[in-house]
């Protein structure tokens, strides 16, 4: 016994961990696992998650492995816990085809998910009758704020409104609204009250403790951030019991070694990143947290800023500093209202119009902050070897200095600098995206960013065109070579597949100008046009030629023709001795017009 507790109290033996922790990652990494089934016709499955949206369900099966099930309808009554029979269609999980954008088949192998399915048939052969989602029914007694009990106790954001959560997320706050130590903390306060009033002995309660947090991960469906937080605490209750005496950094260690036994690929969780990477800060700084409430708060949000940063930039390539003042704001509010009243109103749905009246309240100051849009900087993507740098020095500030705020600041003025100096990498390129029908070209040159079209495919298999590539890959992509702003965006005509993105991409980023192709306005160039005038956009039809600094684009107009695609913006410009033409939709008609009525010859 003396022997372990020397072993578990060795530093070294942690710096092991965390090698086979790294170990395990790259095995799982290049040799990844292969799925169980061939086919899914009559296959049974235990529904674990729901997420409803505009096109049906998302489902979230526990069978053989979990599988991701999409149905495309409402009309079936569902909950966590029932047992269904499916068909589906097996749909193939792409990586991701633009560079820096988000790799969809690397974050479901990370939630050790192999196999996707668009379920053309569904049975229900049994409620559920499981007393770890028992719970779960609960909230469906709650109306108004159901969303956010999903969220703060069990752990789900899918019921929570996309333009909410965008708003937490571009303000910097959306890890109030994860399962974390805060949550945490809080269930086992009330917990350890009611223990007190029924006089509970110290040794009963900390068993207790550790059988709520078991059956906590069960109803939070062993969310990533749930695991961490719960795990954490329960060795950090087993240490204090024992008297082990190991380090609160060591357990951390600990934790993401049990993690990832179970999950290697975990690691590429940005969830689990954060709350690893801002745990450990917190743990080595913890003797620097000193003074009132809202000093303390002041401090740990700062070094959580600092800390979390080159996680942030590599993501998602801005950051909002302001985002240190917000979390200010919003950590008591979250701590002493919101999820207290979730708590309450979870078990006393009376409440829950007081509840939802805190929600709207906490959502129109996001919102509000949101649109202030104040201290966002943008940051391109650079090489990883300049984040390991930075976490280097960064935790040689932490651990050896007192003068942590203001070293910090210099260490993250320098990334800033960095990341501008990386941008001139991405100058003089014409990048062409991976739409799959119709047309997405980005032209770089000499710093200014011009895109030809937009795309745009329907999705969800639905009559309502509704479009995501330039959410997913348009604007992270601009955002990950350090665009900040579109110098023009050139559309050749008005169908779906050129221009289908643009009301998007002009209401989500700073677009200077927009020209359309000749002829009458439709309805898609109607409502485009709409946005513009909201956001005070210029826009032109029927121009001979665009000069953006010293190149000159031109339109090879020739005649109005009686359709759409003849009718597109032929654009021709020259850049480093290359001859450029973009046809848009032209047909072989408006090639030989083109070439009766301009000098072009060796086009390249």
């Amino acid at each position: 016994m003396k022997r372990s507790k020397i072993i578990l109290q060795s530093d070294k033996f942690y710096y092991f961990l965390i090698f086979i922790v790294v170990l395990l990652y790259l095995i799982n990494t290049y040799f990844p696992h292969k799925t169980t089934y061939k086919e899914f016709n009559n296959k049974y499955f235990i529904v674990t998650k729901i997420d409803k949206k505009d096109y049906g369900l998302k489902l979230e099966l526990k069978g053989k492995e979990k599988v991701l099930g999409y149905l495309y309808k409402n009309d079936i009554k569902l909950l966590p816990g029932d047992k269904i029979i499916v068909d589906g269609i097996k749909k193939e999980i792409n990586n991701n085809t633009i560079p820096n954008t988000f790799n969809y088949k690397k974050y479901l192998i990370s939630n050790k998910v192999y196999n996707v399915i668009e379920i053309t048939k569904i049975k229900k052969v049994k409620s559920n009758n499981n007393i770890v989602y028992k719970l779960l029914y609960k909230t469906n007694r709650i109306e108004k704020s159901k969303s956010y009990i999903n969220s703060l106790i069990f752990g789900n954001n899918g019921y929570i409104d996309e333009d909410t959560l965008e708003s937490y997320r571009n303000n910097g706050i959306s890890h109030l609204f994860a399962i974390s130590g805060l949550h945490i903390a809080m269930f086992l306060f009330i917990l350890s009250k009611l223990l007190n009033l029924l006089r509970i002995s110290y040794n009963k309660k900390n068993i207790i403790y550790i059988l709520f947090l078991i059956y906590f991960l069960f109803i939070t469906n062993f969310v990533i951030s749930a695991v961490r937080a719960s795990i954490f605490t329960i060795l950090l209750i087993i240490n204090k019991s024992l008297e082990l005496n190991i380090k609160t950094r060591n357990i951390l260690f600990l934790t993401l070694f049990i993690i990832c036994i179970y999950n290697p690929l975990a690691l590429n969780n940005i969830g689990l990143q954060y709350s690893f990477i801002v745990t450990l800060t917190l743990i080595l700084v913890n003797n620097n947290i000193k003074g009132k409430y809202i000093k303390k708060v002041f401090f740990i949000s700062y070094i959580s800023f600092f800390a979390s940063l080159p996680i942030t930039i590599y993501n998602f390539y801005e950051v909002n500093i302001m985002a240190i003042i917000y979390n200010v704001i919003f950590v008591p509010l979250m701590s002493f209202i919101i999820i207290p009243m979730s708590l309450l109103t979870f078990l006393f749905p009376l409440l829950d119009s007081i509840l939802y009246f805190l929600i709207k309240s906490i959502e129109s100051l996001s919102h509000l902050f949101e649109a202030l849009n104040i201290g966002k900087i943008n940051c391109c993507k650079m090489p990883c070897l300049i984040y390991m740098s930075y976490y280097v020095i960064f935790f040689i500030i932490v651990c050896k200095t007192k003068k942590i705020k203001r070293y910090l600041m210099f260490l993250s003025i320098l990334l800033f600098i960095i990341s501008n100096i990386w941008k001139m990498t991405y100058h003089n390129q014409i990048i062409v995206f991976d739409v799959k029908q119709g047309d997405s070209v980005l032209v770089m040159l000499n710093s200014k960013a011009i895109l030809i079209d937009t795309g745009g495919k329907p999705m969800y298999n639905d009559s309502k065109l509704t479009s995501l590539f330039t959410k997913n890959d348009t604007i992270p992509y601009l955002k990950s070579i350090g665009v900040c702003k579109l110098d023009a965006l050139l559309l050749t005509h008005g169908d779906f597949d050129h221009m289908g993105e643009a009301k998007y991409l002009v209401s989500n980023f700073t677009v200077k100008r927009v020209i359309f192709n000749v002829g009458e306005f439709n309805t898609l160039e109607k409502d485009l046009i709409k946005v513009l005038e909201e956001k005070n956009v210029k826009c032109y039809q029927n121009i001979n030629e665009l000069k953006v600094d010293d190149i000159k684009f031109y339109f090879l107009n020739t005649k109005i023709y009686d359709n759409e695609n003849d009718n597109s913006n032929v654009i021709y410009f020259e850049f480093n001795k290359n001859k450029f033409l973009f046809m848009g939709d032209a047909s072989v008609e408006r090639e030989k017009d083109i070439l009766d009525k301009y000098n072009i010859k060796n086009v390249d």
